[in-house]
């Protein structure tokens, strides 16, 4: 009888064992992508808003410096001639 009494402690408590190392190991793994989606929705509503407010500027002239320093901070290279914010070149040797 105590045999059999502490085979079902032992399997209840390596199921216990089991079951709290898979939650861990979930949490370890669904809580880092939940926070880089959360990091994502943030810096979309942010660009949103930034978009917003740059299209209620007075006129051309202050859009175009807006958009050309975010162009710059954001590493891309902004023409002039058209006003567009394209990818820079790849350096060569590089």
């Amino acid at each position: 009888m105590f045999s059999r009494l502490s085979l079902a402690a032992g399997f209840i408590a390596g199921g216990l064992v089991v079951f709290l190392g898979m939650q861990t190991m979930n949490a370890l793994w669904i809580i880092p992508a939940a926070k880089e989606e959360g990091r994502q929705l943030e810096r979309a509503e942010q660009e949103a808003a930034t978009s917003k407010a740059i299209g209620e500027l007075a006129n051309e002239a202050d859009q175009a410096r807006v958009n050309r320093r975010l162009c710059i901070e954001r590493g891309r290279l902004y023409l002039n001639p058209t006003g567009k914010c394209v990818e820079r070149p790849a350096q060569p040797g590089g």
